[in-house]
């Protein structure tokens, strides 16, 4: 079957497009497809940033070269940059923040309890490092450095929680304040003197609440952003990205369309193959027509299983010519 709209004519269609995302389930190849995206908007003259926020990262080993910790700029491909953001360095910084913002809150309720208590406390929440690593991607997204920003993003389970975080953080912060604004009422009204009292912890979660809507808007703009899913030819895959691809549109994040990897040659394949690699091949075809009868009209690029592992700017550059053909089945 032709594929109706590629990659290639998604972007033409979408010349705003700015921040792009690759999840599915792990193992489908999503570091590759992010690491092939990249590389396409760096050799069209973009400053193009590929960051990983997938806390076991991969890009290091994609590209043959240390990419931790900080923007790195891509051995041989001008324009290119790659980033795998550090988790602890992330954690960390959120912990200072938040133990500030309680010694703020317990300054103003006048409790003489110690911050580090509650600190430990909100921490030990096993959302707390998605949280803090959706802190460091918008902050990166923020800074507006770069033209693009690719991002290779955890399993979808994840991702979804992750780009899901906006709108969580803003029915969150709005109930804070709503909370707030009656305790500062209920304050001035038993006080003595009609003075107002800066409120710092007020101050935050206002500012908070912008930079929440901020993401927001970004996050589901849908000329420039885009959420594309990569699966294989198999059952569980195909599963995982059909439930959640409608989470996602649910959430306004825009998707951007199925990218399907590891496809066997066809041509390759004859009755002399051996019966496994015949089987494989009956079952991919088999899975492919659910895939184009599931994501009708989603489907961007078919990706072939290469004879070797994608690894380096050389095979990104072999798949990239595969992902952003103009592509028929």
């Amino acid at each position: 079957m032709p594929i109706e709209t590629s990659m290639t004519a998604y972007i033409s269609q979408h010349p705003g497009l700015k921040y792009v995302f690759f999840g599915g389930k792990g193992g489908v190849g999503k570091t590759v497809m992010a690491g092939v995206a990249a590389l396409w908007f760096a050799r069209q003259g973009r400053r193009t940033i590929l960051a990983s926020t997938n806390p076991v990262h991969s890009l290091s080993g994609l590209l043959d070269q240390d990419v931790f910790g900080k923007a790195t700029p891509v051995t041989g491909v001008d324009h290119l940059w790659a980033y795998e953001i550090d988790t602890r360095d992330a954690i960390e910084r959120s912990k200072a923040e938040i133990k500030e913002k309680i010694q703020w809150f317990l300054r103003f309720a006048e409790i003489s309890a110690k911050a580090d208590e509650f600190v430990e406390s909100a921490t030990m929440n096993p959302a707390f490092e998605e949280s803090a690593m959706f802190e460091n991607m918008i902050d990166l997204m923020f800074k507006d450095e770069y033209d693009v920003y690719v991002f290779d993003t955890a399993p979808t389970a994840n991702a979804r929680r992750l780009l899901g975080m906006s709108k969580v953080y803003s029915l969150w912060v709005n109930k804070m304040v709503k909370s707030r604004e009656e305790a500062q009422s209920l304050r001035e009204m038993l006080s003595f003197t009609k003075k107002k009292e800066e409120d710092p912890l007020m101050e935050y979660l206002l500012s908070f609440r912008g930079r929440m809507e901020h993401a927001r808007q970004l996050l589901t703009d849908p000329d420039k952003t885009a959420f594309f899913f990569v699966t294989l030819p198999e059952a569980l895959p195909i599963a995982v990205i059909r439930r959640f691809i409608a989470w996602f549109r649910d959430f306004g994040i825009p998707v951007g369309g199925v990218v399907v990897n590891m496809l066997i040659d066809q041509s390759q394949v004859s009755e002399r193959s051996p019966d496994f690699v015949r089987n494989r091949l009956a079952m991919q075809q088999h899975y492919m027509q659910e895939i184009w009868d599931t994501f009708d009209g989603m489907v961007r690029a078919l990706v072939p299983l290469y004879e070797t592992e994608v690894r380096g700017t050389a095979l990104l550059e072999r798949t990239g010519e595969a992902v952003f053909a103009a592509g028929s089945a």
